[in-house]
């Protein structure tokens, strides 16, 4: 497992998770990736920048998206996203945890995002998580597509088909 800054004592009180690769962790092995990604509200994206810049982190130019792009003091990219997505507020009321302890998106609004990113990889990230995911998980990822992003449903079915046939032995040689 990859080190990465420990965020949880410098954003105590601020409602933050991480997503994006990091996060897929939590639901698959963990893949090479070379930033950090965490989501917090708009309206809490100055007061992290400014705990992280106090803390040591230094800032670069802003995303392409609402926010900004941080190096810890040990050299680590961190991607600090302003959220406002409808769902954000019910999916930081309910982080999931990654094997180090850290808060991660959960599995339904981590696949709204990386479905919306339309990257060949989060959609092969999506697949792998909902290939080992239960099938409680994925009525619950059903459910939250089809609230969100009803739009998504055919190709999150796809997705989890394809998922569960990687996950499938292939025939003994007899």
């Amino acid at each position: 497992m990859n080190p990465w800054p420990d965020l949880r004592e410098i954003l105590k009180g601020i409602s933050w998770v991480i997503f994006g690769g990091v996060a897929t962790r939590a639901y698959m092995p963990e893949r090479i990736t070379k930033d950090l990604e965490i989501l917090v509200k708009e309206p809490d994206g100055n007061e992290v920048i400014k705990r992280l810049t106090t803390g040591g982190y230094k800032l670069f130019p802003r995303l392409a998206v609402p926010g900004f792009l941080l190096q810890s003091p040990e050299g680590a990219e961190v991607d600090v996203l302003f959220g406002d997505m409808p769902w954000l507020d019910e999916a930081l009321q309910q982080p999931q945890h990654d094997p180090a302890g850290y808060p991660v998106l959960g599995l339904p609004y981590l696949v709204l995002m990386k479905l919306a990113a339309m990257r060949a990889q989060d959609w092969a990230d999506v697949s792998r998580m909902l290939g080992l995911a239960s099938d409680e998980q994925l009525d619950r990822v059903r459910e939250i597509v089809a609230q969100y992003s009803s739009e998504d449903r055919g190709d999150l079915e796809s997705l989890i088909f394809i998922g569960k046939k990687e996950r499938e032995l292939p025939p003994s040689a007899e």
